[in-house]
């Protein structure tokens, strides 16, 4: 008999396809962080410039967030100890529902264990299999899972391509069944603003369901970080936000945002919430702490976006493709630069850690085969040195390696 677990034949399939990737070159292991999430942090023992984190206002170590954490475990102890609709409701939840919904000029709110609930929870709930769903291609893998699950038709647009959209929703004008427009805020891999405003114009036009996943939008896009709505001025416009809790605002956690009759819904259907425990009190106070500080320190945004345009036009100069040729022209602190092959994007950015900055490189199946890339983001707590030594070690490697000339 076999053994360990490892030499059982139920799972060599597994290993087998662990070898491809290998092969590949684009086998990856996990970082991992020793220390505070920060523009200079220490991965592996290494001290690195951090220029892979979503942490885009610094708020994940905050001084009030840590309090307001401390606070709450004082207060409320560590868990809820139940799913929301059985007992695991408590009032600090509801505050957090309450402020998130007045930030984002809605009715009301509810939050999810995470921003991929949100998506999949929501899309799988509200519709069914007479009903249409029309995609982005580009959009996030949690509204392609919630598609799925809700077993609707799926119809796919080509990216931010409008009319495309528009020829979608005239074919299937006469079909029974609810149609759902859905497109990220901001698209994770190129750095991108979706057209929510011409996508709204649409919806009204074919009586459409407009929905949005601002998860890279929120805390960057609109005033005090409102979001892709905001941005364009539709508010009223966009039947179902989605957020998350989990980047811009430092902490864990996705939240959906619409009318008083979508979040009563749901609170009955939504199986993440219905089958996950709710956040801990800890979690939920940094998420509080973390919404007030978008108000009152708007100056975050703007050193985001001071970095954002720097670095970018500095990535441009060196001859870096950052997009705009083969792959959408980046917009935000999501700044990629398309390297191509995978195996050659994942050992520049093994080169690029080695020599001292943290860029993770990303390949297939997460990006297309050919348009591998190193992700770069900026956050506002990045100084211009760092940047600058960041970018002097980004264009010694790349011109080692051959991928500048």
């Amino acid at each position: 008999m076999p053994g360990t677990l490892s030499e059982r034949p139920q799972l060599q399939h597994l290993t087998a396809q662990l070898d491809e990737l290998k092969q590949k070159g684009t086998y990856f292991r996990l970082r991992v962080l020793d220390d505070v999430q920060a523009p200079v942090c220490t991965y592996d023992g290494k001290r690195v410039i951090n220029l892979a984190s979503n942490n885009y206002l610094g708020l994940t170590a905050h001084p009030k967030l840590r309090e307001a954490a401390i606070e709450a475990i004082k207060m409320y102890g560590v868990g809820s100890g139940a799913v929301r609709t059985i007992a695991g409701t408590m009032k600090i939840h509801m505050e957090l529902e309450e402020k998130i919904a007045r930030f984002k000029n809605v009715e009301a709110c509810v939050v999810f264990q995470s921003g991929f609930t949100a998506n999949a929870g929501t899309v799988s709930s509200i519709l069914g299999k007479e009903d249409f769903i029309i995609s982005d291609e580009l959009n996030h893998a949690s509204i392609i899972d919630g598609a799925r699950l809700s077993r609707a038709k799926i119809k796919v647009f080509r990216h931010k391509d409008v009319s495309h959209a528009e020829e979608i929703l005239k074919e299937i004008a006469s079909e029974p069944g609810r149609k759902l427009i859905i497109t990220d805020g901001v698209f994770s891999m190129d750095g991108d603003i979706g057209p929510v405003d011409q996508l709204c114009d649409l919806a009204e036009k074919y009586g459409a369901i407009m929905m949005v996943d601002d998860a890279h939008a929120s805390g960057v896009l609109g005033r005090n970080g409102r979001g892709s709505v905001d941005h364009f001025g539709c508010h009223g416009r966009v039947d179902i936000q989605v957020g998350t809790l989990s980047k811009a605002i430092g902490a864990l956690g996705g939240y959906v945002c619409g009318s008083r009759d979508l979040i009563d819904f749901l609170y009955h259907r939504a199986r993440p919430f219905l089958f996950s425990t709710s956040h801990p009190p800890s979690v939920t106070a940094t998420c509080i702490a973390a919404f007030d500080l978008l108000e009152s320190e708007p100056e975050r945004i703007e050193r985001l976006w001071d970095n954002t345009r720097y670095f970018k036009a500095e990535l441009g100069g060196m001859g870096f493709d950052i997009g705009g040729l083969t792959t959408p022209a980046s917009e935000t602190p999501i700044t990629p630069i398309l390297v191509g092959d995978g195996k050659r994007t994942m050992e520049f950015s093994r080169a690029l850690f080695d020599a001292g900055v943290m860029a993770t490189g990303i390949a297939f199946p997460t990006v297309p085969e050919g348009k591998a890339r190193i992700r770069t983001i900026m956050t506002s707590e990045h100084t211009r040195e760092q940047l600058d030594q960041a970018l002097e070690t980004l264009e010694r490697i790349a011109r080692k390696m051959g991928i500048l000339g």
